[in-house]
Protein backbone atom coordinates (compact mmCIF):
# COMPACT_ATOMS: atom_id res chain seq x y z
CA UNK A 1 0.00 0.00 0.00
CA UNK A 2 1.77 3.55 -1.13
CA UNK A 3 1.79 6.27 1.36
CA UNK A 4 -1.03 9.16 0.60
CA UNK A 5 0.43 12.61 -0.30
CA UNK A 6 -0.47 14.16 3.29
CA UNK A 7 1.52 11.07 5.24
CA UNK A 8 4.41 11.82 2.90
CA UNK A 9 4.59 15.62 3.62
CA UNK A 10 6.14 16.10 7.30
CA UNK A 11 8.74 13.27 5.82
CA UNK A 12 9.58 14.99 3.31
CA UNK A 13 9.63 18.35 4.83
CA UNK A 14 11.89 16.92 7.35
CA UNK A 15 14.33 15.48 4.69
CA UNK A 16 14.40 19.25 3.16
CA UNK A 17 15.04 21.19 6.60
CA UNK A 18 17.90 18.47 6.82
CA UNK A 19 19.23 19.28 3.22
CA UNK A 20 21.52 22.62 3.80
CA UNK A 21 22.95 20.80 6.97
CA UNK A 22 24.04 18.08 4.07
CA UNK A 23 25.10 20.46 1.97
CA UNK A 24 27.06 22.16 4.50
CA UNK A 25 28.64 18.73 5.74
CA UNK A 26 29.55 17.74 1.93
CA UNK A 27 31.26 21.19 1.41
CA UNK A 28 33.16 21.20 4.63
CA UNK A 29 34.52 17.69 3.63
CA UNK A 30 35.82 18.32 0.42
CA UNK A 31 36.95 21.99 1.22
CA UNK A 32 39.40 20.04 3.81
CA UNK A 33 40.17 17.16 1.21
CA UNK A 34 40.54 18.88 -1.84
CA UNK A 35 40.97 22.60 -1.01
CA UNK A 36 38.24 25.49 -1.19
CA UNK A 37 39.67 26.37 -5.40
CA UNK A 38 39.39 22.68 -6.32
CA UNK A 39 35.97 22.34 -4.60
CA UNK A 40 33.57 22.52 -7.06
CA UNK A 41 29.36 23.16 -6.33
CA UNK A 42 28.56 19.77 -8.74
CA UNK A 43 31.25 17.32 -6.57
CA UNK A 44 29.47 18.85 -3.62
CA UNK A 45 26.22 18.29 -4.88
CA UNK A 46 27.09 14.54 -5.61
CA UNK A 47 28.40 14.45 -2.37
CA UNK A 48 25.42 15.05 -0.76
CA UNK A 49 23.46 13.28 -2.35
CA UNK A 50 21.71 16.09 -4.76
CA UNK A 51 21.79 18.01 -7.94
CA UNK A 52 23.75 21.04 -8.64
CA UNK A 53 20.37 22.80 -8.59
CA UNK A 54 19.21 21.87 -5.49
CA UNK A 55 22.52 23.08 -3.70
CA UNK A 56 22.06 26.66 -5.58
CA UNK A 57 18.54 26.83 -4.37
CA UNK A 58 20.21 26.93 -0.46
CA UNK A 59 23.22 28.38 -1.13
CA UNK A 60 24.34 30.30 -4.56
CA UNK A 61 27.92 30.35 -4.19
CA UNK A 62 30.83 28.27 -3.13
CA UNK A 63 31.36 31.74 -1.06
CA UNK A 64 27.77 31.67 0.32
CA UNK A 65 28.77 27.64 1.00
CA UNK A 66 31.54 28.95 3.29
CA UNK A 67 29.70 31.60 5.15
CA UNK A 68 26.71 29.03 6.00
CA UNK A 69 30.20 27.14 7.42
CA UNK A 70 30.87 30.03 9.49
CA UNK A 71 27.78 30.43 10.61
CA UNK A 72 26.83 26.80 11.49
CA UNK A 73 29.85 26.33 13.43
CA UNK A 74 31.51 29.67 14.85
CA UNK A 75 28.82 32.22 14.99
CA UNK A 76 26.80 30.48 17.82
CA UNK A 77 30.25 30.50 19.53
CA UNK A 78 30.49 33.70 19.01
CA UNK A 79 27.25 34.67 19.61
CA UNK A 80 27.76 32.62 23.17
CA UNK A 81 30.93 34.80 23.95
CA UNK A 82 29.39 38.05 23.72
CA UNK A 83 26.11 37.39 25.75
CA UNK A 84 28.89 36.15 28.96
CA UNK A 85 30.62 38.75 28.39
CA UNK A 86 28.23 41.53 28.01
CA UNK A 87 26.45 40.34 31.03
CA UNK A 88 29.32 39.98 33.58
CA UNK A 89 30.40 42.37 36.09
CA UNK A 90 33.16 41.59 38.58
CA UNK A 91 36.76 40.46 37.76
CA UNK A 92 37.71 40.29 34.33
CA UNK A 93 39.87 36.99 34.59
CA UNK A 94 36.97 35.32 35.43
CA UNK A 95 34.47 36.15 32.72
CA UNK A 96 37.83 35.51 30.30
CA UNK A 97 38.33 32.29 31.91
CA UNK A 98 34.99 30.90 31.13
CA UNK A 99 35.06 32.22 27.45
CA UNK A 100 38.38 30.40 26.99
CA UNK A 101 37.15 27.63 28.33
CA UNK A 102 34.07 27.52 26.36
CA UNK A 103 36.33 28.01 22.96
CA UNK A 104 38.35 25.09 24.17
CA UNK A 105 35.09 22.67 24.38
CA UNK A 106 33.76 23.52 21.33
CA UNK A 107 36.70 23.29 19.16
CA UNK A 108 36.91 19.48 20.27
CA UNK A 109 34.45 19.17 18.18
CA UNK A 110 35.68 18.45 14.48
CA UNK A 111 33.12 20.38 12.44
CA UNK A 112 34.06 23.71 14.71
CA UNK A 113 37.78 23.24 14.60
CA UNK A 114 37.32 22.85 11.14
CA UNK A 115 36.94 26.00 9.84
CA UNK A 116 39.94 28.03 11.53
CA UNK A 117 41.96 24.81 9.82
CA UNK A 118 40.42 25.69 6.81
CA UNK A 119 41.72 29.18 7.13
CA UNK A 120 44.92 28.86 7.71
CA UNK A 121 45.43 26.18 4.56
CA UNK A 122 43.85 28.63 1.95
CA UNK A 123 43.74 32.44 3.39
CA UNK A 124 46.82 33.35 1.25
CA UNK A 125 44.96 32.37 -2.08
CA UNK A 126 41.63 32.96 -1.28
CA UNK A 127 41.71 36.35 1.06
CA UNK A 128 37.84 36.08 1.09
CA UNK A 129 37.89 33.60 3.15
CA UNK A 130 39.44 35.65 6.21
CA UNK A 131 36.80 37.72 5.71
CA UNK A 132 34.10 36.03 5.82
CA UNK A 133 35.53 35.08 9.28
CA UNK A 134 36.44 38.60 10.61
CA UNK A 135 32.89 39.93 9.72
CA UNK A 136 31.32 36.94 10.91
CA UNK A 137 32.99 36.61 14.28
CA UNK A 138 36.09 39.09 14.54
CA UNK A 139 34.59 42.13 14.13
CA UNK A 140 31.57 40.86 16.49
CA UNK A 141 33.85 39.75 19.92
CA UNK A 142 36.88 41.96 19.88
CA UNK A 143 35.47 44.83 20.50
CA UNK A 144 33.23 43.22 23.32
CA UNK A 145 36.75 41.36 24.72
CA UNK A 146 38.04 44.77 24.79
CA UNK A 147 35.67 46.35 26.60
CA UNK A 148 36.02 43.62 29.43
CA UNK A 149 39.75 44.09 29.78
CA UNK A 150 39.17 47.82 29.86
CA UNK A 151 36.80 47.97 32.75
CA UNK A 152 39.30 45.54 34.59
CA UNK A 153 41.85 48.04 34.42
CA UNK A 154 40.22 50.70 35.64
CA UNK A 155 38.58 49.02 38.39
CA UNK A 156 42.24 47.49 39.19
CA UNK A 157 41.82 44.02 38.30
CA UNK A 158 44.65 43.88 35.68
CA UNK A 159 47.74 45.91 34.93
CA UNK A 160 47.83 49.20 33.36
CA UNK A 161 48.15 47.62 29.53
CA UNK A 162 46.46 48.27 26.18
CA UNK A 163 43.55 46.65 25.88
CA UNK A 164 43.51 46.30 21.58
CA UNK A 165 46.61 44.74 22.33
CA UNK A 166 45.92 42.55 24.96
CA UNK A 167 43.07 40.83 22.99
CA UNK A 168 46.27 39.66 20.75
CA UNK A 169 48.03 37.92 24.06
CA UNK A 170 44.92 36.43 24.85
CA UNK A 171 43.94 34.68 21.35
CA UNK A 172 47.02 34.66 19.70
CA UNK A 173 48.17 31.56 21.43
CA UNK A 174 44.97 29.61 20.47
CA UNK A 175 45.47 30.67 16.67
CA UNK A 176 49.21 29.66 17.02
CA UNK A 177 48.34 26.58 18.53
CA UNK A 178 46.26 25.31 15.49
CA UNK A 179 48.63 27.00 13.12
CA UNK A 180 51.61 25.15 13.95
CA UNK A 181 49.15 21.60 13.54
CA UNK A 182 47.85 22.75 10.37
CA UNK A 183 50.58 24.41 8.66
CA UNK A 184 53.78 23.08 10.54
CA UNK A 185 52.19 19.52 11.39
CA UNK A 186 53.68 19.81 15.04
CA UNK A 187 50.85 18.38 16.87
CA UNK A 188 51.57 17.56 20.85
CA UNK A 189 50.89 13.89 21.68
CA UNK A 190 48.90 13.15 18.50
CA UNK A 191 46.16 15.78 19.02
CA UNK A 192 45.23 19.51 19.79
CA UNK A 193 44.67 18.94 23.75
CA UNK A 194 42.55 22.11 23.61
CA UNK A 195 41.26 22.04 27.10
CA UNK A 196 44.89 21.46 28.49
CA UNK A 197 46.49 24.27 25.99
CA UNK A 198 43.77 27.07 27.87
CA UNK A 199 44.43 25.99 31.11
CA UNK A 200 48.21 26.36 30.52
CA UNK A 201 47.52 29.40 28.88
CA UNK A 202 45.24 30.78 31.37
CA UNK A 203 48.06 30.06 34.40
CA UNK A 204 50.60 31.82 32.53
CA UNK A 205 48.07 34.97 31.23
CA UNK A 206 46.74 35.66 34.62
CA UNK A 207 50.27 35.43 36.59
CA UNK A 208 51.41 38.12 34.46
CA UNK A 209 48.31 40.20 33.55
CA UNK A 210 46.81 40.31 37.36
CA UNK A 211 47.47 43.68 38.74
CA UNK A 212 48.97 43.27 42.09
CA UNK A 213 46.46 43.21 45.19
CA UNK A 214 47.19 46.62 46.57
CA UNK A 215 46.66 48.34 43.16
CA UNK A 216 42.63 47.14 43.27
CA UNK A 217 40.28 49.64 43.81
CA UNK A 218 37.02 49.07 42.90
CA UNK A 219 35.01 45.61 43.45
CA UNK A 220 31.64 44.12 42.68
CA UNK A 221 29.55 44.19 45.31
Amino acid sequence: MHDTPSERGPKFRRRAEARPDEVLDAALTLFIEKGYAAARVEDIARHAGLSKGTVYLYFPSKEALLRGLVRRAIVPIADSALQTLHDFEGDPRIVIGMVMKMLAARLADPKVVAMPKLIFREVLGFPELAQVYRSEVLDRILPAIESVIRRGVERGYLRQVDPALTIRSIIGPLMLHVAMAEIFGIMPAGALHMDQLVENHLTILFDGLSAPPSAKTWSAS
